[in-house]
């Protein structure tokens, strides 16, 4: 897979989107069927490598369906906005992917999709042949609107076993073993932690950890259902305040704005030796596979992120891309084969399938498989964290809306490098939108 699918950072419906989708919704399109009316069923897909397995599952269903289905697909950098503009058009598709979360908010509030009660009552296996801390991450004021059908990302506690065996430093479980290693490294004269800041979103992930792991998983959900107060809240300043400690601390250097991830910058740094640590999305182990292949195969490792002492947030506790979906409009002419072809994403054939491009499948089916991954023991490390996460939060980026997303990414660069102290950054995120 390409790594721009691995990471869709902008995969949410933009104001300007939203606001041509309310106009197609308000207006109509001469058209009350999902598709072009051709017989079959449309899947509109991202497109990219993955599309591989999509077309594999597709050519099965049709060998036992009577409705046929085709897979429409459009290259990833034009996914959103082309969407938008066919969601409500006589060329809508019947299913369509997605990343769950805000991502599908604003189709369900215009009435757009179907919610998927009636699939799962016919078939419980829609639902509970996937992990639940993933395919609850679909569901919209409490019904389901998502069948999981690629592979979960969830962010994870990179490392160099070089660097940290010359700092005389193990893999830290704890935040004072962080704090500690970083002292320890720093004074090799290494990074402690590479960090893309360039792209913002890399630095992001170190505020979604910590409030989880300083409040739990529902100080962001009330800021997310709009209680403004959650920002300036004592735990969200206990949580400021690690933060501000860790970059005072030096852990990240002082250029991290000016590295990416997107160019290989920050990935080089852990390869090389010049970092110690990356907190990144699971896609960093494809990405060194490839880019640094002896690093990957010797000395990189991989933890969950740290604890905190006293905090409210279960260790277990998981943020990043749960997984992507298949939503349905709730216009289709085709529900039973609709219903039909969602079963397929739970499937021995899907799961060995996604394996094999290097995608871990969130299915309860999943282990029987996991030898058969390009990395074995590390398909088998992440799975294990996700089946037993107590929570796994959507990275805020995706969770919030598309036009929140441009003032969140300034806030949160402008408090890491000091441009914005803590009271200016609770009022930057009061300030965004929640809907």
């Amino acid at each position: 897979m390409t790594l721009r699918a691995r990471m869709p950072r902008t995969a949410i419906v933009g104001g300007a989107a939203l606001a041509l989708l309310l106009s197609l919704s308000g207006c109509g399109t001469g058209s009350d069927t999902a598709g072009s009316d051709d017989g079959k069923i449309h899947i509109l897909v991202y497109g990219d490598a993955a599309n591989k397995v999509e077309k594999q599952l597709i050519a099965t269903f049709n060998k036992q369906s009577k409705v046929k289905a085709v897979l429409d697909t459009i290259p990833g950098a034009d996914y959103q906005a082309k969407l938008q503009t066919v969601i409500n058009s006589k060329q809508a598709p019947d299913v369509f992917f997605n990343w769950g979360g805000g991502s599908i908010k604003p189709f369900v509030d215009a009435d757009l999709l179907m919610p998927l009660d009636d699939f799962i009552a016919k078939d419980p296996e829609l639902k509970t042949r996937f992990l639940p801390s993933v395919f609850n991450s679909a569901e919209i004021d409490g019904k389901p609107y998502g069948v999981p059908m690629r592979g979960t990302q969830p962010v994870l506690f990179f490392h160099n076993k070089q660097v940290l065996e010359d700092a005389g430093v193990k893999p830290p479980k704890t935040w004072d073993e962080l704090l500690h290693a970083v002292k320890a490294i720093k004074a090799k004269g290494v990074t402690p932690i590479a960090l893309g800041g360039g792209d913002r979103w890399p630095t992001l992930m170190w505020f979604e950890y910590l409030f989880d792991r300083v409040a739990g998983p529902g100080l962001f959900q009330k800021a997310l259902d709009g209680d403004k107060a959650a920002w300036e809240s004592a735990d969200s300043k206990k949580a400021l305040g690690m933060i501000r400690d860790l970059v005072d601390a030096g852990a990240f250097g002082t250029n991290f704005d000016s590295v990416k991830f997107t160019d290989q910058g920050s990935p080089t740094l852990l390869a090389t030796g010049k970092a110690g640590f990356e907190l990144m999305g699971s896609w960093e182990y494809s990405t060194q596979q490839d880019a640094h292949p002896e690093f990957a195969k010797k000395d990189l490792g991989y933890t969950a992120f740290p604890t905190v002492k006293g905090g409210k947030g279960d260790a277990g506790d998981l943020v990043g891309n749960t997984n992507n979906f298949y939503s349905v409009l709730k216009k289709t002419e085709h529900p039973e084969a609709v219903a039909e072809f969602l079963k397929l994403q739970y499937s021995d054939e899907f799961v060995k399938a996604q394996l094999g491009i290097g995608n871990l499948p969130t299915t309860t089916n999943t282990p029987l498989f996991l030898q058969k991954a390009a990395s074995p023991g590390y398909a088998k490390f992440q799975y294990e964290l996700v089946e037993k996460a107590p929570a796994f939060q959507l990275s805020w980026d995706q969770a919030y809306p598309q036009s929140a997303a441009t003032s969140m990414y300034q806030a949160i660069q402008q408090f890491f490098n000091g441009q914005l102290d803590e009271g200016g950054f609770i009022k930057a995120m009061q300030a965004l939108p929640t809907s």
